[in-house]
This record gives C-alpha cells, structure tokens and sequence, in this order.
C-alpha cells in the first residue's frame, strides 16, 4: 500500500495553481479522495492567490452589465444562476417575487436564448479559472445525483443484551442451568470514518438528543442541473445516466404493476368475499 505525504500534497496545492484533479492524477489518487481532504482540513490558497482571484470576478460582473441584448434584471439572474445553478431563486432574488411565482418564471425564462448564450459565457469563464473542464463539474453533480447512503452509513439489525435498572438482564437456561443473556433484536446505523467518504456530497452531518444525523446534498438539484447541462458530458458519462434512468424507470414501472397486482388481488377477494 502506497503512503500518501498529505502535507505535501497540500503545500503544493496551496502554493499553485494546480487543480485537485491534476494534483490526484500526479499521485495517482481518486480525485474525490483530495477532495474529502481538502474539505476537511480547510486547506486555502495563499494571499497572493485569493487577491488575485478578485479581478476575474469583478470583471465578469462587468462585462455582464454592459451587455446591452439584455434588461438590469436579466443580468441579475444570470449572475446569480451563474453562481446557484438554480433558476428559480435567481429569479426570485433578481426579480424580487414570491417563490411560487418564480417556480415558474424562472425555469421559463431559462428559454430566452440572449438569457442561455449569457449564462454559457459565464459557466466557460468560471470553469477556466477554476482549472475545471465541464467533465469535472458534470461529474460532481453525478455523484451527488447518485450517491449510496451505504457509502456513508451502515445498518441492519443486531442482537444485544436487554439492559435494566442494574444492568445487563439474564435469565437460567433450562438445559443446562447456567445464567445467560437476555436479548432483543435492535436496528443499528453506524457512520463509517470521515477519512473513507467523500464529504463534498454531505450537506449536513449534527449530533442532537436523537442521536447523529447525516444529510447528503441535495439530490433532486443535482438531477434537474444534469438534465439541464447533458451538453457537457463525456459519451462515458451520458452512458452511464442513460443507464441509470433507464434502471429508475424499469423501477418505477416494476412498482406499478405490483401495486396493480395488489389491487386487482384486493377487488377479486371482496368480489369472492374470500378471507385472507
């Protein structure tokens, strides 16, 4: 097994410009590995970095303001869809509306075609200066489009002892007279190790009175961005999503027929009046 130099690898991400997936491929790492290291330990770029990372930004915000195919209002939105990739709260910020009536303008207004050039333009930019392709970016939403909660948590059921007011409860077995454990099937979840998951896909991880919770990012988003960027995808990638609608909608069918089932049943046996 190959021993990885974290802090190595993290001085020389802090002090280039390399990407977190040329800094994986050059260490022959999964790409998602640096990721979930990265967040954890909140490695940052130095100042001189940071700094310079301003002029990008300030001069996208300009160039989408002066462009003149385009309303005030306009331009809000594509900055902010730039920036969320959600149309409906861009539009609900740059428009200053309700949210029900931006569930429906939004997405609407994603259709002006002056609107998508914009948007294009700014996604390509910010990508560039990332040191992202749209591969990358096209990926990530795949993995927290189709994330496994068993990647992260592991349950089941198990057998352990009854506890009571003084402790562990026994009772005599009858065979061989000797005190043995009384027990109770419980459900059990356990987390695996932060270092074995990829904590960009997790939105929420908190500990309450109920015990731990982890909240995976949201799914639905994901979904509804790829559905809306498949031009960015490799063949690879749109294979494997046409694979995996095509596995969700064989589902979806398969539920259908056995709820038909279940009805149909349920008619014929209050038409024979048969007793289950």
């Amino acid at each position: 097994m190959v021993t990885i130099d974290w802090k190595k690898l993290r001085t020389e991400w802090e002090a280039s410009d390399i990407s977190l997936k040329g800094l994986a491929e050059k260490y022959g790492i999964k790409a998602t590995t640096v990721r979930s290291r990265k967040n954890r330990e909140k490695w940052q770029r130095n100042a001189t970095q940071s700094v310079a990372t301003k002029r990008p930004v300030a001069e996208e915000v300009k160039r989408v303001m002066e462009n003149p195919d385009l309303t005030d209002k306009q331009k809000l939105f594509c900055l902010y869809y730039s920036r969320s990739f959600n149309a409906t709260r861009s539009y609900q910020k740059a428009y200053d509306v309700s949210y029900v009536s931006a569930c429906a303008s939004g997405p609407r207004l994603m259709g002006n075609k002056k609107i998508k050039a914009e948007i294009a333009r700014l996604k390509e930019q910010r990508y560039s200066r990332a040191l992202l392709s749209p591969e990358d970016v096209f990926q990530k939403f795949m993995d927290i489009a189709f994330a496994d909660v068993t990647d992260y948590v592991e349950f089941g059921q198990e057998e352990v002892q009854v506890i009571g007011r003084l402790g562990g409860i026994e009772k005599t077995d009858e065979k061989t007279g000797e005190k043995v454990p009384v027990t109770e099937t419980v459900n059990v979840v356990k987390f695996k190790e932060s270092a074995d998951v990829d904590g960009t896909i997790i939105g929420e991880v908190k500990q309450g009175r109920g015990g731990a919770s982890i909240r995976l990012a949201d799914r639905m988003r994901a979904l509804s961005w790829l559905a809306d960027h498949m031009h960015f995808a490799t063949e690879e990638q749109r294979a494997r999503v046409d694979k995996i609608k095509t596995e969700t909608e064989f589902t979806k069918e398969k539920t259908k027929l056995i709820k038909g089932e279940e009805r149909d049943l349920t008619l014929l046996k209050e038409l024979l009046r048969v007793d289950e």
